[in-house]
């Protein structure tokens, strides 16, 4: 660990560097966009239509981003000097967690979720999520639990399908 905005590092699997730093100035909201935007074009259209992923596009704007870092409240993962991932959180929720395609499915996801976890344990004993289609089995294997299964119509009369997701971090079962 370092002091400044470094919130953790560690070495990970083939040996590449990981950090977790809290973005504090608004100038790198452009890296967020960019995480996000590319996560979701390339693989939210297979588990959504159209309408929806432009949804996710849409809901996830600079304007939103630039509050949450205004708000402290953005974590960025870099890995070897390149942001692979970013993370929000909101009080006790989680709102905003995507890893560049070409990094997914090596355990990055799950390193970024335990750090926002760990924060927001700070102030609550359990985290919720609103989990889209392609994230609801990583916050399965993280622990987390359905507790609502959410529809919320967009454009078009398209439909987006999410799971509102808790875990409790006191150790208590958080299903109903």
């Amino acid at each position: 660990m370092r002091k400044g905005n470094i919130v953790m590092s560690r070495s990970h699997g083939a040996g590449g560097k990981l950090e977790i730093r809290n973005i504090k100035k608004l100038s790198d909201s452009n890296v967020i966009i960019n995480v996000v935007s590319k996560t979701v074009k390339e693989v939210y259209p297979r588990y959504y239509p159209e309408e929806v992923v432009t949804f996710f596009l849409l809901f996830h704007s600079e304007e939103k981003v630039m509050k949450d870092i205004a708000d402290g409240n953005v974590w960025v993962l870099v890995h070897d000097g390149q942001v692979i991932g970013t993370g929000s959180i909101e009080e006790n929720h989680i709102t905003r967690v995507y890893i560049l395609p070409e990094y997914q499915g090596n355990g990055y996801g799950t390193f970024l979720i335990e750090k926002l976890e760990k924060e927001i344990g700070k102030k609550y004993d359990s985290v919720l999520v609103d989990a889209s289609l392609p994230a609801c089995c990583l916050y399965e294997k993280s622990g987390y639990h359905t507790v609502k299964h959410e529809r919320m119509g967009v454009m078009n009369d398209a439909v987006l399908v999410y799971e509102v997701m808790e875990k409790r971090l006191d150790g208590k079962d958080a299903r109903i």
